[in-house]
């Protein structure tokens, strides 16, 4: 074999093989819940998108919501191939829309009632006929401040804000006399005196939709649950701010999409 014809094969082979890998190489989306801001959203997430692009040679592209209300009218659709969320949407997604959870992030969350601490509010019946700042239902804090005001008659006054950090924000400006905001971020304002603190639930999880190949699945859920084994994927856990992806069959958001009842076509 001659030298020239070695090469002409090699480069061959090796353009063949390129070609072959991208026309199987597919676009996936990867849908984040608007807990923050959408800017600040992308920011935290975008490095999980590419780190999952890269183990897996699929295009994963990040999308983000500016609010609650359009993240819940997208997913009733099952308009996403993959989405981080919490455990109503993902509980949703398991019992309507046959999504599969592939892992989670390794902690419980909650929702807490805080108010500015010059307020001295210490109960949330003092609450009742005065402002308190959520994002809008059927986000979990919004589902949560519902739970402690059962009484239709005897309720806060919604302000209703586009993400946490902005109810937060409505408090500390004086805007709202108290805001619904995750536990986790509480000690991001130390203004903030605590009210009440709702019951501990399974933090989000990482699902994918009955389109995205078995195959697709399973090299995502092996690159988050060895996230933690190699550099790119310990900056991703980092940049997330959790110690690591921990697996999960699903059982335990089944039943939380019950949270979700009473939204509009359930």
């Amino acid at each position: 074999m001659s030298r020239n014809y070695f090469c002409q094969s090699t480069l061959l082979f090796a353009a063949t093989f390129f070609l072959s890998t991208t026309l199987s190489a597919k676009e996936y989306t990867l849908a984040i819940h608007p807990v923050l801001p959408a800017k600040e959203t992308r920011g935290i997430y975008q490095p999980l998108a590419d780190y999952l692009s890269q183990k897996t040679g699929h295009q994963i592209t990040l999308v983000t919501n500016s609010n609650f209300l359009t993240h819940w009218q997208t997913i009733k659709r099952g308009a996403y191939d993959l989405v981080l969320d919490g455990p109503q949407f993902t509980g949703y997604r398991l019992e309507k829309l046959d999504y599969t959870v592939l892992a989670k992030f390794p902690s419980v969350v909650s929702y807490t009632l805080v108010a500015n601490e010059d307020e001295m509010i210490m109960d949330p019946a003092e609450l009742i006929g005065k402002k308190v700042a959520t994002t809008p239902s059927p986000a979990l804090g919004a589902l949560r401040l519902d739970q402690l005001y059962p009484n239709p008659l005897r309720q806060p006054i919604i302000v209703e804000t586009n993400d946490s950090e902005a109810a937060a924000q409505a408090v500390i400006q004086g805007k709202s006399h108290a805001a619904m905001i995750p536990a986790a971020m509480v000690g991001n304002y130390p203004q903030l005196l605590t009210v009440a603190n709702t019951e501990q639930i399974p933090a989000p999880a990482l699902s994918a939709s009955p389109g995205v190949e078995e195959s697709v699945q399973a090299a995502i859920r092996e690159a988050l649950l060895k996230a933690g084994e190699n550099e790119e994927g310990k900056a991703v856990l980092e940049q997330i701010r959790i110690e690591r992806f921990v697996a999960s069959d699903g059982s335990e958001y089944r039943p939380h999409a019950a949270l979700l009842q009473n939204m509009w076509a359930y």
